[in-house]
């Protein structure tokens, strides 16, 4: 699937991914290839990244919103 994780001051990831885990407002979730269509909101905590071709990779955010269809996610984040 293709991820973009942006902030205000620049593109902190643009690429694939198999796999991402949110820190939502109700708790964590996962997104995987073929999620259904998402729009949440993310507290302050970890996003978590696996790339289809590297190591995983770790953002810390403050909050912000993911919005998600046909393997497309964009998260923007503070």
């Amino acid at each position: 699937m293709k991820v973009k994780i942006t902030k205000p001051d620049g593109v902190l990831y643009d690429g694939d991914a198999v796999l991402l885990q949110l820190p939502g407002t109700g708790g964590k979730f996962e997104i995987l290839k073929g999620h259904a269509p998402i729009v949440a909101s993310l507290q302050g905590g970890t996003i978590r990244l696996q790339p289809t071709d590297g190591d995983e990779q770790r953002y810390e955010i403050r909050g912000g919103v993911v919005e998600g269809s046909n393997d497309t996610i964009t998260i923007l984040v503070q």
